[in-house]
């Protein structure tokens, strides 16, 4: 069956991060996404093989010229077509290229228009400049993510760019969507991943002043705080995750370790942390992590081996459900998440888009365009 969103038209203004990824998996779930790069566009910032540039999979790339009249006339009447468009520019700067939201919204009032920022498009901040590590900074997420005693750490780009940006545009693009369904309009959707990084730490404000979570790093229950959810080197090097927070995991993981008393009864008692911590650590020196896996594997002590990127592809829990796909000689994550009755698709090489009729846009006025330095080859 075709994938859920079979039918949807998007135009991809070409970024780095959040809205590509957002690019990659509405294509993936059906959707026809042509990718808006300028007309002399380079990739020195990734300077890698077609097969790796996961930013541009799943798309037909269009090069335009925007700075031109007819470029933007050209995109305008794209908008006509499409269903959603994405941007991740500063503010202003598609409304000073004749491309903000009131100009489409006047050709198609059932547009979607996603935005994606760091700050969102109203504030002091606004048209700062920025990166994840920024936006974690000033949403305090960053503040929780390090060593006791040590520095802030970043977490790669996975809670701004990814978490906070990628899946709250995607979530408000789709729930527009629905929306539209309803009243036929369509609307601009602000998504700032300062916002959407502060709301994946939600819980944590809430801990917070229930006074169950303290405002250092290292001292709490999901930061590494308690020894029963943390890292642990073993005897190769390795390490393993220990997530045993519920009692019942903790005294399995306790068993087969096994953990000595004081410890193992007395989960929750801070004052024994320290003393536990060394303990566990003594231990899981012992053995080598694949051979601590095979002990725990078939348990609920919630042990896992900590994996790289290749190890992962190769799990046998990994490779039953079919959770990596080959593009090329790139070996990655099957799309996600799965439907009981419409496909996925890994999404393929990006080519160009040589045909736009789904746009409005003929073969003829493509190859004038072409011929008149609007688009590029």
């Amino acid at each position: 069956m075709p994938g859920p969103l079979k039918g949807i038209r998007v135009i991809e203004m070409a970024g780095l991060g959040p809205v590509p990824l957002a690019g990659l998996m509405l294509s993936e779930m059906g959707a026809e996404v042509v990718r808006v790069e300028r007309i002399n566009a380079t990739r020195a910032f990734l300077d890698v093989k077609p097969e790796h540039d996961i930013d541009r999979h799943g798309r037909r790339i269009l090069r335009i010229d925007l700075k031109s009249e007819q470029g933007r006339d050209l995109l305008l009447r794209m908008g006509e077509k499409a269903d959603i468009l994405m941007e991740g520019f500063r503010p202003g700067v598609m409304e000073r290229l004749g491309l903000g939201p009131d100009e489409f919204s006047r050709q198609n009032p059932a547009l979607i228009y996603g935005r994606m920022t760091g700050f969102g498009q109203k504030g002091p901040l606004a048209d700062r400049a920025g990166h994840d590590l920024t936006y974690l900074a000033l949403s305090g997420v960053l503040s929780m993510i390090g060593p006791k005693g040590g520095k802030p750490v970043p977490p790669l780009n996975l809670v701004g760019d990814y978490g906070g940006g990628t899946m709250f545009l995607l979530t408000g693009l789709l729930a527009a969507l629905i929306e539209r369904g309803r009243t036929g309009k369509g609307q601009v959707v602000d998504a700032a991943m300062v916002d959407g990084a502060s709301m994946l730490a939600l819980s944590f404000f809430g801990f917070t002043k229930a006074g169950i979570w303290q405002e250092k790093r290292g001292e709490n229950l999901l930061d590494g705080g308690a020894p029963f959810y943390d890292t642990y080197e073993t005897a190769d090097g390795a390490h393993l995750a220990v997530a045993c927070l519920e009692p019942q995991f903790f005294a399995e993981f306790s068993r087969l370790l096994p953990l000595e008393e004081p410890f193992a009864s007395n989960q929750y008692d801070r004052k024994l942390w320290p003393e536990m911590r060394k303990a566990i650590a003594r231990r899981l020196k012992e053995r080598t992590r694949d051979e601590w896996e095979t002990l725990f594997a078939p348990t609920d002590a919630c042990v896992a081996p900590v994996l790289s990127l290749s190890e992962a592809a190769q799990h046998p829990h990994n490779r039953a459900r079919n959770a990596h796909v080959n593009v090329g000689d790139l070996t990655r994550p099957a799309p996600a998440p799965r439907f009981s009755s419409s496909d996925t698709v890994p999404a393929g090489l990006a080519e160009p888009a040589s045909d736009l009729s789904s746009f409005g846009i003929d073969e003829k006025e493509m190859e004038e365009l072409v011929q008149a330095g609007v688009i590029g080859d």
